[in-house]
């Protein structure tokens, strides 16, 4: 998974969820705990149909979880748990994880620690490359154990879309350095103004990725039509410079469009 930056971080108290399913015991879910304001922020597994087809107990655990940390407070609610919760259902002990956003680090903890059923419902792949939200870099393989990324529940996929690591500060604050985000592949329509996953051509196994937002600038011809004159790559940073491209540069690819970020 990707490191989290410590620039800003806070400090929160983590459980892990684990169940009893058909096929044997498994984590089903995460609760994070904020301890400044005692809120809870939690994340579970959406496949009990699969995992647990006669129960119905299991798809009602989170609901009913969001009800008890309001009555109850999230400290209150995860030492409740620690000392009653059942052989079925139970939760580990608290650990410490630093926080960069609480939603963020909730979808984190749960793809470190939950592996649920690959469905194209659910899942995207996450891809090979690591890109560069910044100055082009080189392609490399991402350090994970899993290659499909379970997206949060509400987001409608299709085969068109992938999960990519991005490394670097230049999308900064829209995509914070260490995320994994989630891409649509390019097809048709206009790419002015939007947030874009570009690739460096011609380099065999070492071609190369940035992410940008779209720019194209256009230039008055004496017979008054207009021609694209260049294609600027432009960071959100103010710190970052633009990347500017000819217009008639043929190595240079738009693969897909941001999406958002994942976690």
């Amino acid at each position: 998974m990707p490191p989290v930056s410590l620039a800003a971080t806070h400090e929160g108290f983590y459980s892990v969820v684990e169940a009893d399913l058909s096929d044997g015991p498994a984590a089903v879910g995460v609760l994070l705990q904020d301890p400044e304001s005692d809120t809870l922020y939690q994340r579970f597994r959406r496949d009990w149909d699969e995992v647990a087809p006669e129960d119905d107990v299991f798809p009602l655990v989170p609901g009913d979880l969001t009800a008890k940390a309001r009555e109850m407070g999230a400290g209150r609610l995860l030492a409740w748990l620690e000392e009653n919760a059942s052989n079925t259902i139970r939760v580990t002990d608290r650990q410490t994880a630093l926080v960069d956003t609480f939603e963020r680090a909730v979808e984190r903890l749960y793809q470190r620690h939950v592996r649920s059923k690959v469905s194209s419902a659910t899942h995207v792949r996450l891809t090979s490359l690591r890109s560069a939200a910044g100055p082009f870099l080189d392609n490399a393989e991402i350090d994970t154990e899993a290659d499909w990324i379970e997206v949060p529940d509400g987001i409608r996929i299709s085969d068109e879309f992938f999960a990519a690591s991005i490394e670097g500060t230049s999308m900064e604050p829209l995509i914070p350095n260490g995320s994994v985000c989630l891409f649509r592949r390019f097809g048709a329509g206009s790419r002015q103004g939007k947030h874009v996953l570009v690739e460096e051509l011609g380099r065999g196994a070492n071609d190369r990725y940035t992410v940008k937002r779209y720019t194209s600038r256009k230039a008055q011809l004496p017979d008054s039509t207009w021609s694209h004159d260049a294609i600027v790559l432009e960071p959100l940073n103010p710190e970052h410079d633009n990347i500017v491209l000819a217009a008639d540069e043929e190595r240079y690819r738009v693969r897909a469009e941001f999406v958002r970020v994942l976690f």
